[in-house]
């Protein structure tokens, strides 16, 4: 198996144990979005930091690989109640998360998204995993 190839797996299987149903798309961000509750807290971490087991705040990114700095900025930073977790690179590509709670301490949004060098064939594959159709 390539490396992009086990990226794509291990995204699968990360979607296929994600304890909340649905994820719509994200424009601005180009990620696969998925709110939940904070009872979902403890699940969903241990879901998202198996497939992608780096996980940066403000306090560490500094130490970050520039593909992981470059994804921070790129997205906006990382406040203090966020973080970014990230994969190893595979190949060309990096696979990362960002959790951003709302502020409510009611709800919690994940998005999922790729960085370096994806082809339209490597955003077919991920909306493909995500369930979501042609954007």
């Amino acid at each position: 198996m390539s490396t992009p190839d086990v990226l794509f797996e291990r995204l699968r299987q990360f979607r296929t144990s994600w304890p909340k149903a649905g994820w719509s798309w994200d424009n601005r961000l180009s990620c696969a979005a998925s709110s939940f509750g904070v009872e979902l807290v403890r699940d969903a971490h241990a879901v998202v930091s198996q497939a992608l087991p780096n996980e940066w705040t403000m306090k560490n990114l500094a130490g970050a690989p520039a593909t992981v700095r470059d994804i921070a900025q790129t997205t906006g930073g990382i406040r203090p109640d966020q973080f970014l977790l990230s994969s190893e690179a595979h190949g060309r590509l990096v696979a990362y998360a960002l959790w951003w709670p709302w502020g409510d301490d009611v709800t919690i949004s994940l998005r999922v998204g790729l960085a370096g060098y994806a082809s339209e064939a490597d955003w077919g594959r991920f909306r493909e995993i995500f369930g979501i159709a042609e954007v």
